[in-house]
């Protein structure tokens, strides 16, 4: 592919704990090079719905802005939304299309419209249909096409996996997205978007099941013999880990949230029995001492949970440890919490690895984009480009002529030191590179500058 004649493509991740936006364009080697990026905290998101529209479309102006800084040159105008939250359902369904001349072969249109009948499917009243799926295709006896174009034959059908979710749900996040100055290009289920960034071909023939543990909900999709068989969303994250430390500790949730990123691992018996941690008093009352292993009890408890699910959901399917090959993948900002790996393979019975966007990203970027927590990000980008090169049409030919750097590369900006999650605010550094590289610069601290957690001595 061209790198000068491949659209810029925008991921926009709404999540309960950040909303991140990630702008990407294919190079001649087929890997995403990013031209820009932005993050803010997120405050109108809870359990991955948009509750609260003004604060989000300020959260997601503030990630654009962000992004602009980082590159001057780039226009935003429209993005591929992710879509989480409780009231994302799944069902299967069967369709089959007779043809009007079987003597011909089957052509791409004729499939789009068996696709699009789907589209038709009863659903209860007040929910609307995200993304309609075929999972294998069959023209008459011949069972299990993967691509039936090109085939003969009087009918022509497939199954399906068909994604729904509640309408005024959906109607908040396109609502923020559009006030925000922005259009939605596609909404993309997030388990599927995180899957395409950590997943590969051998993967999915294998046998797999991705959980993204976001910080309102935990999503899962399975693939096994090359076919989405299931996607699901658990109604607990990571904001679910803060809120049982705070309570079961007595602190506040910056102290939980620092504590979980510090110190925090999903075994308990990993611990150290002897190691405490010194949270100082509010206003005077005296200084607490936290067990670590309290601390990992407290973790554990709620992963096991959240795996429980997982395993609820494998069964439900007909998939075990004996048919999913490829095991579990973690990813999302949660499965970067210390021995979650043996805590899912002993609760799952599976076994799991950390799932990094690396695989489909151009060598050299900042580190900070390699983490699992924009691995939903980067798989929206991935999305645009699954449709931009199978419906070239649709693409508005304005994104061929945006002005851009060729990279962001990480020889530029070694200066920076990695920036973790609990960065305290570090402020604007001068000097340097002269031009574009000292704007984008600035604007990554900025970038990645978040209010500062309380320290634990």
């Amino acid at each position: 592919m061209n790198p000068n004649e491949a659209p810029i493509i925008v991921g926009l991740d709404i999540g309960t704990t950040k909303i991140a936006a990630i702008a990407g364009r294919k190079n001649e080697y087929g890997k995403l090079e990013i031209l820009g990026f932005g993050r803010a905290n997120s405050n109108g998101v809870q359990h991955g719905q948009v509750l609260n529209i003004d604060q989000t479309i300020k959260a997601i102006q503030q990630a654009l802005h962000n992004c602009a800084e980082s590159n001057p040159d780039l226009e935003i105008s429209e993005v591929y939304v992710g879509v989480a939250g409780h009231h994302i359902k799944s069902l299967q369904t069967r369709g089959d299309l007779v043809r009007q001349n079987s003597d011909m072969e089957i052509e791409r249109w004729e499939v789009e419209q068996l696709i699009d009948n789907q589209r038709k499917t009863f659903i209860p009243a007040g929910d609307q249909i995200i993304d309609v799926i075929p999972q294998d295709f069959h023209v008459d006896n011949y069972q299990n096409i993967k691509d039936p174009v090109g085939y003969n034959g009087v009918k022509v059908g497939a199954n399906f996996h068909i994604i729904t979710g509640d309408r005024n749900a959906i109607r908040n996040i396109n609502r923020s997205v559009e006030r925000s100055g922005l259009k939605t290009k596609d909404l993309v289920l997030q388990p599927l978007a995180s899957a395409s960034a950590v997943m590969s071909e051998i993967d999915m023939e294998a046998g797999v099941a991705i959980l993204d543990i976001g910080g309102g909900t935990s999503d899962l999709a399975v693939f096994y013999d090359g076919i989405l068989k299931h996607t699901a969303v658990i109604p607990f994250g990571g904001e679910n880990i803060t809120n049982d430390i705070r309570m079961g500790l007595g602190v506040l949730k910056q102290q939980a949230e620092a504590m979980k990123v510090q110190f925090g691992g999903a075994l308990a018996d990993e611990a150290k029995a002897n190691a405490f941690i010194t949270i100082p008093g509010i206003k005077g009352m005296p200084a607490k001492e936290i067990s670590v292993r309290n601390l990992a009890n407290i973790i554990q408890a709620r992963m096991s949970e959240i795996l429980d699910f997982v395993t609820y959901h494998l069964k439900q399917v007909g998939l075990d440890n004996r048919t999913l090959n490829g095991g579990i993948i973690l990813t999302g900002g949660g499965s970067q919490l210390k021995h979650l790996i043996q805590l899912t393979e002993y609760v799952t019975g599976l076994n799991a690895r950390i799932g990094l966007p690396n695989e489909h990203l151009a060598a050299n970027h900042i580190d900070e984009l390699k983490k699992p927590m924009y691995a939903t990000c980067i798989g929206l980008i991935l999305k645009g480009y699954s449709d931009y090169e199978n419906h070239n049409k649709e693409f508005n030919n304005t994104f061929l002529r945006v002005s851009v750097p060729d990279k962001l590369i990480k020889e530029e900006v070694e200066a920076l030191s990695p920036v973790r999650e609990n960065t305290v605010d570090i402020g604007k550094r001068k000097g340097g590179i002269n031009g574009f590289w000292n704007k984008f610069k600035d604007g990554l601290i900025d970038l990645f500058k978040e209010e500062g957690d309380t320290v634990i001595k």
